[in-house]
């Protein structure tokens, strides 16, 4: 609450090392001038969608498509969120299958991924609240692990990316706030293969191998 300047806390997140996709992630975003922390369910499903299952196949929005794609263009100046975090897991192919490592920051701070989210309707008008996850270019750190990395967006830049009011027409302005994060301030490293099973979530998956 401190941390993003929360106005209002709507949901409650209990502690989580492992969130899978379909998951419920806490996620911040700003309505008539107010910033809320609410929950979103992870995997964007779009407000046309007949179909809740597309949102499996969409957790993701590629930075350099996102002006391109139907689904993802007109929420960038309308429901932009922040999705914050302590650290992420990301996969390294190596010799025998991948290697899972988490990537934090060094102080074991919070920091937030760009996100944007959607108001989806089932047949019965039941509403349900979903999100993406923006993805960009891998810096210096990431490189050696996977080619795409998340939108960690730097501290300056989330009021700017939740302001309903900021840019909310330029959305190359909005689009150049998606790039690589400063790697110096994050540390990587490998740990266990429980993580791989969503139904692990415990400590020990964060602690290094």
């Amino acid at each position: 609450m401190e941390r993003f300047e929360v106005d209002e806390e709507l949901f409650r997140p209990d502690p989580h090392y492992n969130i899978a996709p379909t998951q419920i992630v806490a996620s911040i975003i700003e309505l008539q001038g107010k910033r809320l922390l609410t929950g979103f369910r992870w995997g964007l499903v779009p407000s046309w969608s007949k179909d809740p299952a597309i949102g499996n196949r969409m957790i993701n929005a590629r930075a350099e498509t996102i002006l391109d794609k139907p689904s993802f263009k007109p929420l960038l100046t309308k429901k932009r969120c922040l999705i914050p975090a302590d650290g992420f897991y990301e996969w390294k192919t190596i010799a025998g299958g991948k290697q899972p490592f988490h990537i934090r920051r060094q102080d074991g701070g919070l920091f937030a991924f760009a996100g944007l989210w959607e108001e989806w309707k089932s047949p019965d008008g039941n509403p349900m609240q979903t999100c993406t996850i923006i993805t960009v270019e891998p810096n210096e750190l990431m490189a050696p692990i996977h080619n795409r990395m998340p939108a960690i967006l730097e501290r300056e830049d989330e009021k700017v990316w939740l302001d309903a009011a900021s840019n909310s027409k330029d959305v190359f302005a909005l689009v150049s706030l998606l790039r690589p994060h400063s790697p110096e301030k994050f540390e990587a490293f490998p740990v266990s293969r429980a993580v791989n099973s969503p139904s692990s979530d415990s400590p020990s998956l964060i602690e290094q191998e």
